[in-house]
């Protein structure tokens, strides 16, 4: 069942996750169109989330946002000041300006990628973790993974480990979602575009998230005449039989990637899988080193939840057969 709509306002609007960003020129969606697709997200209880391009809007696009229940996702190198200060996701391209800005509280960071750049900087995060409240680590070229990265990244990840453990110590629980999410979780938390989440873009049409308008590829519908998801089950964990048995909770099972890795948005590439449950492994020896540091109890109550124990083994894609190309 749906409960999300992301409107991407701009044809140049920056990616926040796996995709690559716009190479397009600036194209506001038109207002009629964004008029249409709220007037749908409030029939239908949607909660809506905007995707700002990096200018200021023009006065009648911000009164009609304002008139809806939505959370802002903007880039660091927006030029509305009001915008980035009150936006709950703010993403960062560089890790020059992850390093140089101005961070707040109670604010999402997402910190876009590469692989050997986050092996070769990662180091820098624990300048940054001390600040912030929250950091998504977002890798944009999850496909270049392969055996002889996983070593290393362990590594990274149990370094960052440390990190998030001084912090808890002085009772600062910040969030990486590459090691605190699966720590939290009960069950599977994932991105659900397609099921839970739909997105409508500057053309009028609606798409299974905004990687597939940057593909143009597999519209789904249009604001005039509804949705229309082919095989829409192939979108839920149920159809999907490796993640469904998987444990590695806090994976974002990208349908996106699915469909370039495997040619199939219900089964992931072993790229995706090996790097979240190498965080998944980390995540247990993270959770075991607070635990022998009587940082936090079993009964302990984090942000609601109980932060519960997870063995040191779980679950090996490698069951599947398969090998890194």
């Amino acid at each position: 069942m749906l409960k999300y709509l992301i409107v991407q306002l701009d044809d140049s609007a920056p990616s926040f996750c796996h995709y690559p960003d716009s190479e397009r020129e600036p194209k506001l969606i038109p207002l009629d169109t964004l008029r249409k697709g709220l007037l749908r997200s409030m029939k239908e209880n949607l909660t809506v989330q905007f995707i700002y391009p990096d200018y200021e809007l023009p006065n009648e696009y911000a009164a009609l946002i304002d008139s809806v229940y939505h959370a802002d996702i903007v880039s660091v190198k927006s030029e509305n000041s009001g915008l980035l200060a009150g936006a709950e996701v703010i993403v960062i391209n560089s890790l020059e300006n992850l390093e140089n800005f101005k961070f707040a509280e109670g604010k999402a960071y997402v910190w876009r990628t590469s692989i050997s750049d986050f092996l070769k900087n990662n180091g820098k995060l624990s300048m940054i973790l001390p600040r912030i409240d929250r950091l998504n680590v977002v890798f944009t070229d999850v496909a270049n993974f392969n055996d002889s990265l996983k070593v290393n990244y362990a590594k990274a990840l149990d370094k960052l480990a440390e990190v998030i453990v001084a912090e808890y110590d002085r009772q600062h629980p910040v969030q990486l979602n590459l090691l605190t999410d699966r720590i939290l979780l009960d069950e599977m938390n994932n991105c659900n575009a397609g099921d839970e989440c739909i997105t409508l873009c500057p053309d009028g049409r609606y798409y299974i998230c905004p990687a597939f308008y940057s593909d143009s590829k597999n519209a789904v519908g249009d604001v005039n005449n509804g949705l229309n998801v082919k095989n829409p089950q192939l979108y839920r964990i149920n159809h999907a039989p490796i993640c469904r048995t998987c444990d590695a909770w806090q994976c974002r099972r990208c349908v996106w990637l699915n469909r370039n890795l495997t040619l199939e948005v219900n089964t992931p590439g072993r790229q995706q899988c090996v790097m979240t449950h190498l965080e998944r492994n980390a995540s247990a020896r993270l959770l075991e080193n607070l635990r022998n540091n009587k940082i936090l109890g079993l009964t302990k109550v984090l942000y609601g939840r109980t932060l519960l124990y997870l063995p040191g083994l779980l679950f090996g894609f490698e069951k599947c057969g398969r090998g890194c190309k």
